[in-house]
């Protein structure tokens, strides 16, 4: 999949858990974690805007778009 989620490494950078952050943003540990593993198809902006006002970050610190490998 050409867009990578970085969600992992935002966490671990402001040090924060799965559980923690899901309870800031009001979502489920269980949807947080498929974004966490890059297993999600899409995301909200409205979940992309809670992720980054509960880490403090921009949207291109979480997400990566990657060129696909032929």
């Amino acid at each position: 999949m050409p867009i990578i989620v970085n969600l992992d490494v935002m966490m671990a950078k402001r040090k924060i858990g799965l559980m923690e952050l899901a309870e800031k943003m009001n979502i489920t540990p269980a949807n947080l974690s498929i974004l966490k593993n890059n297993k999600a198809k899409a995301i909200r902006f409205s979940t992309l805007e809670e992720i980054c006002k509960a880490l403090s970050c921009q949207p291109a610190d979480i997400l990566e778009w990657r060129e696909e490998e032929q």
